[in-house]
């Protein structure tokens, strides 16, 4: 037996409103469930889509105390390499810390990555997993292992 790939990811947020603005508005989420004061789970939640049709991702947000330490650990989300440009201008307008890149081999995608206020890590990136191991192919073939 395996895994049929990824059911979803929630998030332990200290205030559901701001990660609900941060999600409906940087990732086009749309909100499908509210417990309000019901908990159903381990406290308040909200639940939302993030993208369209089967291929759409759960995301849960619950409410907690959380402040995680500034690590790499991360969730990416895919977007178009023309609408970085415009994401990391809503990102700012939020007042979200914007984090610099990490070092890229040409060709492997563009990514803008920021914490929300509880300390999450997300990234948005414009590429795919194709793209990234025929570029990773292609420099381990020249040698060029400094990613």
């Amino acid at each position: 037996m395996r895994s049929t790939g990824l059911s979803h990811i929630t998030f332990i947020v200290s205030d559901l409103d701001r990660m609900e603005q941060v999600l409906t508005t940087v990732l086009g989420a749309a909100r499908v469930y509210d417990s309000g004061n019901d908990t159903f789970s381990l406290s308040e939640e909200r639940f939302f889509l993030v993208g369209e049709g089967d291929t759409a991702t759960w995301v849960a947000i619950m409410r907690g105390h959380t402040m995680l330490p500034r690590t790499y650990n991360h969730v990416a989300f895919q977007v178009q390499r023309e609408d970085l440009p415009a994401l990391r201008a809503t990102i700012s307008e939020l007042g979200l810390d914007i984090r610099p890149p990490r070092s890229r081999v040409d060709g492997e995608g563009d990514s803008i990555y920021f914490h929300d206020d509880d300390g999450h890590l997300f990234e948005l990136h414009a590429g795919s997993l194709r793209e990234r191991l025929t570029v990773y192919s292609a420099a381990a073939q020249r040698g060029d292992t400094r990613m």
